[in-house]
């Protein structure tokens, strides 16, 4: 029975997973610099020990309101497509080796073009998590503005 590792963060009361071989570190939230016209999905920019990183809000994302950042506020840093971003979730909630029996693939009728970040559903400790696919986060659009917006700083 193998098991994968997965940092575990909310975003709300919704936990959702990340594969830890795509994280790059978990950062604390930080303010940062607004970017006129950048895409709705675009919070800012960071400075990260000298790289320009994007600052992407899942919420938005997934279409669930706005909120005001807390002390639990994370930036998890990832890489996709060549670019790294942070994702700026409420909170992480910990680092779980999730056994490869307990990930089943997304249903049917939460899979489609505008969800191709849902790589799978797994059982966790207290519930179901969705687990995230990194490299279905961004459609080439996305991606073509991310690297215009890095490219103009």
């Amino acid at each position: 029975m193998a098991a994968i590792k997965h940092i575990l963060f909310l975003i709300g009361k919704e936990t959702y997973g990340v594969e830890v071989q795509y994280i790059k570190g978990i950062e604390k939230y930080e303010e940062f610099i607004s970017i006129p016209n950048a895409p709705s999905y675009i919070e800012g920019i960071i400075n990260l020990r000298g790289e320009v990183i994007p600052v992407f809000s899942l919420r938005q994302k997934f279409n669930m309101p706005k909120v005001e950042p807390t002390e639990n506020t994370k930036l998890i840093i990832v890489k996709t497509g060549g670019i790294v971003i942070g994702l700026e979730v409420d909170a992480v909630k910990e680092i779980a080796e999730i056994a490869e029996e307990a990930i089943r693939e997304a249903p049917f009728i939460i899979k489609g073009d505008k969800t191709k970040y849902i790589q799978s559903i797994a059982n966790v400790e207290d519930g179901l998590c969705v687990i995230l696919n990194i490299d279905g986060l961004l459609d080439e659009q996305e991606k073509a503005d991310l690297e215009g917006l890095i490219n103009q700083q």
